[in-house]
């Protein structure tokens, strides 16, 4: 299970249920600095010894997932609505609803462009590569007619350009704040690579 320790790096449990957390700060102290052995955090100064471990669930990871996603879409959905006139959300409101609609459709679909991809590369190559293409092509025509089947003259999301152009800024911003959070993570050592 994947622990945090707050100030400091992630450490994984053993299979025997203990963890490494107390044997890496005690042995290692070239993370803090080495003329004591207390350390700031948050304003507030705490010995080695007072680390708090937090445990994060898979129904939390998953959480974390949707709200960032969401959060994402509805920033990016309304930054168009703002610089487009093409696409047109009557309210803040309604842009969160597509958020998560779109969150939705985007997951399904690429899970479909995944299966079918792996499905024709087993046939040949260039057949996966396609196939791929079609259903990313087809998937804006899906997510046209779904938003408007549910949203109708609420929502309005441009010509298949707008919505290509909007889907990429979707990715593409969502893959930004993904690689943003995961650099702010701490390394652990040991999957560090070794210096030369």
């Amino acid at each position: 299970m994947l622990q945090w320790i707050t100030g400091h790096r992630c450490t994984t449990t053993s299979v025997d249920g203990t963890s490494r957390a107390e044997e890496e700060l005690d042995n290692d102290h070239s993370i803090t600095n080495t003329a004591t052995d207390r350390h700031r955090v948050a304003g507030e100064e705490r010995s080695m010894n007072d680390v708090k471990t937090v445990t994060v669930t898979p129904a939390q990871d998953r959480f974390a997932d949707w709200m960032r996603d969401v959060l994402v879409y509805t920033v990016v959905l309304n930054l168009f609505v703002e610089f487009s006139d093409a696409i047109v959300i009557d309210s803040f409101t309604i842009s969160i609803f597509t958020a998560v609609v779109l969150k939705i459709l985007l997951d399904i679909l690429t899970m479909v462009e995944h299966h079918v991809s792996h499905f024709f590369s087993k046939i040949h190559r260039v057949l996966g590569f396609l196939s791929m293409w079609a259903v990313l092509f087809l998937s804006k025509f899906v997510i046209l007619e779904v938003i408007d089947i549910i949203f109708g003259d609420h929502v309005e999301l441009g010509k298949l350009l707008d919505v290509i152009l909007l889907v990429l800024a979707l990715m593409i911003s969502r893959a930004l704040v993904v690689k943003a959070y995961d650099s702010l993570g701490v390394q652990d050592p040991d999957d560090a690579p070794a210096a030369a």
